[in-house]
C-alpha cells in the first residue's frame, strides 16, 4: 500500500443525494453491493499505481501469480507453486491451467513473459519498475512453467510477485497505448469493468467465465469515491452503501450505538511517522533526533487523533510484518528530550516547519498535537498540510537531496509485500532517495544498506532474522523518524454482507464476498 493515497474533491452532491433504495420486495433478490471509499482512483493499471486504493479495487478484474491471505501469508493465485534456488537468484513458477483472460485468450507462460517484459524494459516509466528491475531474464520452460533469473539475490522475490501491482494483463492489451490499459482493463479476475469515471464511480460485473467454479458470489460491485467522512458514514447508515472504509475513528461510537451496521476493526501494517530531513544541519545530530522521539507522548496521540484506534509504534515496522522485531516504544520523557537538545547545542530549542503529506481532518489533528508537544521542549513548529500535487512537487520529485525543502514531514508507509525488505528499502535505503524512492529523510547508513543486501542473499530464515534484527536496532537508535503509531483499519458494513474485509496493508479482499438473503437475516 502503500504510501500516499490522493486527496481530491468531494463527491458531487447529485451522487451523494441520489437514492439507490430498492423497491419493496427487491431486497431479497439483490446480489450486488456498493462500497464507499475515501479517495478517488488514480489508474486502473496496477503496474503504474502508487496508491493502495487503486490497486485494491483493481483486484476486481486483475489477478497476479501469487497473493496474500488475511494474515498476509503468500498463497498461490494464477500460479500453483514455486521453487527458489538456495542463493535466491532463480525462481521457477508453475502456472495454473484452465484460466482465460476476459478477451477469451488462454493464460499461459507466454502471457507472463509479455507482462514482465513490459515492466522490466530498461527505461520503463511505470511506477512499479523498481520492484522488478532486478529481473535479468524470464524464460518459458514450457507453456505452464516460467523461470525468473535475477541480477542480484532476492530470497523474498515470491513476496514481490504477490504485490498487488504484479497482475496479469491480457497480452493483446499490452500492445495498445498505456492510456487504454488504464481505462479498459482486461485480466483474468472475477469481475469485468462496466463503467469507470476516476472521480465518481467504478462498476464491475460478474465474469461468467471465471476459472474458479462458483465464484464470484456477487453479481456486481459499485465502488464510489466519497472523500467527505460524514457523507461516507451517512451512506452506510442509510443503506446507500453496503461497506464504507475508512470509518472515521471519532464516529465509531455513534455507529455502534445505532446498532444497524457491523463495525470491523482490524490491525494494520500502516506505520505513521515524521521524517526528519537529515540534509538540514539541525537533524544531522542524532541527539536532536532522539530528543524529538522522547518529546512526543504517543499514548496521548492515540487518544487525541485516533480515538484509541491505533497502536503505539514499537519498531520500524508493525510486528505483523515478517521479520519485524519489537524495539520500543520510545518512552515519553520531555526532560530527557530537553537534556539531549542542550547537549546538542540547542538549550533553547529551535524553529522548524512540519509538513503533512495529507490534508484530511485526522492529519490536521496529528500535526497540531505534534506542534504542541514539541513546543514543551522548546521546539517551535510551524505546520502546513499539503495537497496531493504539492506533495508530489515539493517532496516526492526533488531531483537532488540538497534541493529538498521540507524539514519535518508527516507521512506513512505500508509494506505491501508483507515482509521487512519492502518495509525498509523504499523508505530508508540510500538508493531510495527521491525521486527514485520514498526516503525523504535522506537517511543513509552503509550498515543498513549492507544488511538489506545480505538478507536477500540467503534463504536461511535464522540467518536472515539475525541480519534483520541487527539492522532494525541500528535504525531505531539512529532515529531518522519520530516513530508514532500503527493505525487500525476501521470499516462499517451491512450486516447482510459477509466475506468482505480489509487486509493488514489496507487493501480489500472480497473473493468470498456474499450477501445473505433478507429472508434469512435475523431481526
Amino acid at each position: 500500500m502503500q504510501k500516499r493515497q490522493p486527496l481530491t474533491k468531494l463527491l458531487p452532491a447529485a451522487l451523494i443525494c441520489a437514492a439507490v433504495l430498492s423497491p419493496a420486495g427487491a431486497a431479497e433478490t439483490k446480489n450486488e453491493i456498493t462500497v464507499a471509499v475515501a479517495s478517488t482512483f488514480t489508474t486502473m493499471d496496477p503496474w503504474n499505481a502508487t496508491d493502495t486504493l487503486s490497486q485494491a479495487v483493481a483486484k476486481s478484474f486483475y489477478e497476479g501469480l501469487f497473493k496474500f491471505d488475511r494474515a498476509m501469508n503468500v498463497v498461490p493465485s494464477l500460479a500453483e507453486s514455486a521453487e527458489s534456488s538456495p542463493d535466491g537468484m532463480q525462481h521457477v513458477v508453475h502456472l495454473r491451467r484452465g484460466v482465460k483472460f476476459h478477451d477469451g485468450t488462454t493464460f499461459t507462460a507466454e502471457a507472463v513473459k509479455a507482462n514482465f517484459d513490459r515492466i522490466t524494459t530498461p527505461g520503463s516509466t511505470l511506477k512499479r519498475f523498481f520492484l522488478f528491475e532486478n529481473v535479468a531474464s524470464l524464460k518459458e520452460l514450457d507453456p505452464y512453467t516460467v523461470r525468473f533469473t535475477l541480477k542480484r539475490p532476492n530470497s523474498a522475490f515470491i513476496n514481490r510477485l504477490a504485490h498487488p501491482s504484479a497482475v496479469m494483463i491480457c497480452p493483446k492489451s499490452l500492445s495498445e497505448k498505456e492510456v487504454s490499459i488504464a481505462f479498459h482493463p482486461c485480466g483474468t479476475g472475477p469481475f469485468v469493468m462496466k463503467n469507470y469515471n476516476p472521480s465518481d464511480v467504478l462498476r464491475v460485473e460478474k465474469n461468467p467465465n471465471y476459472w474458479r467454479a462458483g465464484y464470484p458470489k456477487l453479481d456486481a460491485i459499485t465502488w464510489r469515491p466519497v472523500v467527505e467522512n460524514s457523507t461516507r458514514v451517512a451512506m452506510a447508515l442509510t443503506g446507500e452503501a453496503d461497506y464504507a472504509f475508512p470509518l472515521p475513528s471519532e464516529q465509531v461510537k455513534m455507529v455502534k450505538d445505532k446498532g444497524t451496521l457491523r463495525v470491523d476493526v482490524t490491525p494494520s501494517i500502516m506505520l505513521r511517522f515524521v521524517e526528519m530531513n537529515l540534509t538540514k544541519p539541525v537533524f544531522k545530530d542524532v541527539r536532536v533526533r532522539q530528543a524529538l522521539n522522547y518529546a512526543v507522548n504517543k499514548e496521548a496521540l492515540v487518544k487525541v487523533a485516533f480515538a484509541g484506534y491505533a497502536d503505539v509504534a514499537e519498531g520500524i515496522a508493525p510486528l505483523s510484518v515478517d521479520y519485524a522485531v519489537k524495539l520500543g516504544p520510545w518512552p515519553y520523557d520531555p526532560q530527557k528530550a530537553k537534556a539531549l537538545l542542550k547537549e546538542a547545542g540547542y538549550p533553547n530549542g529551535f524553529e522548524v516547519e512540519l509538513w503533512s503529506g495529507y490534508n484530511h481532518t485526522t492529519a490536521s489533528k496529528i500535526i497540531q498535537f505534534l506542534q504542541q508537544q514539541l513546543a514543551q521542549v522548546g521546539v517551535k513548529v510551524r505546520v502546513r498540510t499539503l495537497e496531493a500535487g504539492e506533495r508530489t512537487s515539493f517532496v516526492e520529485s526533488t531531483p537532488q537531496p540538497e534541493q529538498s525543502r521540507h524539514e519535518l514531514y508527516y507521512i506513512g508507509w505500508s509494506s505491501s509485500t508483507g515482509e521487512l525488505d519492502y518495509a525498509v528499502r523504499p523508505v530508508l535505503a540510500t538508493s531510495s532517495f527521491p525521486p527514485r524512492g520514498s526516503n525523504e529523510s535522506y537517511y543513509s547508513n552503509p550498515a543498513v544498506d549492507q544488511a538489506l543486501f545480505y538478507a536477500l542473499g540467503t534463504t536461511d530464515r535464522e540467518k536472515k532474522s539475525a541480519i534483520y534484527a541487527q539492522m532494525q536496532e541500528t535504525i531505531w537508535k539512529d532515529a531518522p523518524w519520530i516513530f508514532l503509531v500503527s493505525e487500525q483499519n476501521i470499516a462499517a458494513s451491512s450486516k447482510a454482507l459477509h466475506g468482505f474485509y480489509i487486509q493488514p496493508d489496507s487493501s480489500f479482499n472480497f473473493e468470498e464476498a456474499s450477501l445473505e438473503p433478507a429472508s434469512l437475516m435475523k431481526p
